[in-house]
This record gives structure tokens, C-alpha cells and sequence, in this order.
């Protein structure tokens, strides 16, 4: 057997190597797909057609959209399919960064969430005063379809608001696909990437973060939700933990509506033509046609 202080060694050793390993892990299974393409995300976003500042809500389409991107992600890679999706049927458009950390560009969505929550509300507010509009409506991709729900419930947001999309949200946490799991290996391995990265941590199974936010119930009192996931999920996992319980909620599993759907976690927000016409439904649905395979356009 070896000596004890060899073991402690061996042991100091494998931690330090092993968490570098997780924190990427958990980085790069969390993260939405963005890339550092973007040098001037808001001209770009302009000269697409969302985030201009004059457009005015149409009588059809009485509300703003806020786009609320995920973990890892920013206000135009995450939404480089959707949000010329939304221009296109005639929806004002508007999508925000968050969660920035000092140093990082381009990745956001990995401070604190309570705090993203806060930027999300002076967001909603410019919104509001540049469209002249009484709410808005928003669509949030994985901790994007999640963090809203804090401003609503401990922000005074839910006056503000009409509905809220979840695309594959992190509701109720997420185990990484078990990778989580590793933590209780690695006593205060959690408190080094919460520090680094504290959105990441946030998002666990049973983070006090979630246990606040979840606490006396999913949904808030005149907010329409719906949650669009997709059961190939691997990074909210697992995925039913993205459904809401409550009044004025519908949960969607793509492959209810298309068994041949096989988009993952990343896919469902960026491409999937099928999670986006479910979008419109729920943001329209005196309009709302049937979701079908033949919905991908």
C-alpha cells in the first residue's frame, strides 16, 4: 500500500489535471453555437432587418420580440437563423447581450444569472420605449428560455411581458449529460468554476439559484409560456426537465410533431425550421397552423 502522503500527491495531482478537463467539459457541452465571427454585432444585426431601433409593431403583430440567447452565446450567432426568420413574417425583432464576462468577448451568458436578469430587464424597457409597444413577447434558447423567468417572477417583469418561448431551456437544471456528476468527486471543484463562471453553475440540477427560482411554482400569474424541446437533447438533460408545470403553459417535444426530427441541443436553435414555426405559433396563435415535417421552411 502506499504511504498516505504519496496517495494525498497522487490525488492533488490528478485533481489539478482533472479539473481543467471539467470546467472545458462543462463549457463546451453548455455552450450554444456561437463563434467568433461577429466584429460589429449590432451592424450586423441591423443590416439584417432586427435590432433597428425605428421599427414600429404592425397591427398583426402588436409586440416586439426579445431574443434571449444561451449560455455562451450573443445577440446575433445564436439567432443567425431565427431572427431573419421573425423579420421576415413582420416581426419588430431585438436581440441583447448578457452575462458578459470582463475580458471575454463574443461568449457571454456566464455571469451571474440573477444578474443577466437585470440587464435582460433595462433591456425590455429600451425596447418597450423605442416601439411605443405595451409588452413584449420573448423567445430564449437554453438559459436564454430559463433566465427570463427570474426577471418575471423577482423583477417585476410579468406586466411587461405576454409570452415567453423556451427553446430546450434549462428550467430545472441540467446534469450535462451525467458529466455533473464528476463534481462530487472533486470537493470545491464547483466553487472554482462557479467563480471563473458562475452562469455555468448556476444552471445545475439543485443549485440554490434554481431552488429560488423554482420555488412555489414554475409560472407567474399573465404569461403565456410554451417550452419546445427535442428528446435528443444533450446538454439540458434530461430534456423533460425543460417542461414547466402550471396555468398557461404548453410543452412541446419536436418529435411529437415530426418523429424524423433529429435535432439536438444546438441544432433546435439555431437551424430546426420545425422548432421555429412552433415559436411563431405560440407568439401568434389565433394564426397557429399545424407543426408537420413539411413545416421545415
Amino acid at each position: 500500500m502506499l504511504p498516505w502522503r504519496r496517495i494525498r500527491r497522487i490525488r492533488k495531482t490528478k485533481t489539478r489535471s482533472l479539473l481543467p478537463a471539467l470546467a472545458l467539459a462543462v463549457a463546451a457541452t453548455a455552450a450554444t453555437p456561437t463563434a467568433a465571427l461577429a466584429t460589429d454585432t449590432a451592424s450586423e444585426a441591423v443590416s439584417s432587418g432586427w435590432n433597428d431601433y425605428s421599427c414600429k409593431p404592425s397591427a398583426q403583430h402588436p409586440r416586439p420580440v426579445v431574443l434571449v440567447h444561451g449560455t455562451f452565446g450573443n445577440s446575433v450567432d445564436n439567432w443567425l437563423g431565427f431572427a431573419p426568420y421573425l423579420v421576415q413574417r413582420g416581426y419588430c425583432v431585438f436581440s441583447l447581450d448578457y452575462g458578459q464576462l470582463p475580458l471575454v468577448p463574443l461568449f457571454h451568458g456566464l455571469g451571474p444569472i440573477d444578474k443577466s436578469a437585470e440587464q435582460l430587464s433595462a433591456y425590455v424597457d429600451r425596447v418597450l420605449a423605442a416601439t411605443g409597444a405595451a409588452k413584449v413577447d420573448m423567445v430564449g434558447h437554453s438559459q436564454g428560455g430559463m433566465m427570463p423567468r427570474y426577471y418575471l417572477k423577482f423583477l417585476g417583469g410579468a406586466p411587461k411581458v405576454n409570452a415567453l418561448v423556451g427553446i430546450a431551456p434549462t428550467n430545472h437544471g441540467t446534469t450535462l449529460s451525467g458529466l455533473t456528476k464528476l463534481l462530487d468527486y472533486f470537493p470545491g471543484a464547483g466553487d472554482i468554476i462557479a467563480k471563473g463562471a458562475p452562469g455555468l453553475m448556476d444552471q445545475v440540477v439543485g443549485s440554490d439559484f434554481l431552488r429560488r427560482l423554482n420555488e412555489g411554482g414554475d409560472t407567474v400569474p399573465g404569461v403565456r409560456y410554451t417550452v419546445i424541446s427535442t428528446k435528443y437533447d444533450e446538454v439540458a438533460t434530461p430534456y423533460r426537465a425543460q417542461f414547466l408545470s402550471g396555468p398557461n403553459v404548453k410543452n412541446v417535444v419536436i418529435q411529437d410533431l415530426c418523429a424524423t426530427d433529429i435535432s439536438e441541443h444546438v441544432t433546435i436553435g439555431l437551424t430546426d425550421g420545425l422548432a421555429f414555426h412552433e415559436a411563431v405559433n405560440a407568439l401568434d396563435p389565433e394564426h397557429a397552423t399545424p407543426t408537420t415535417c413539411a413545416s421545415d421552411d
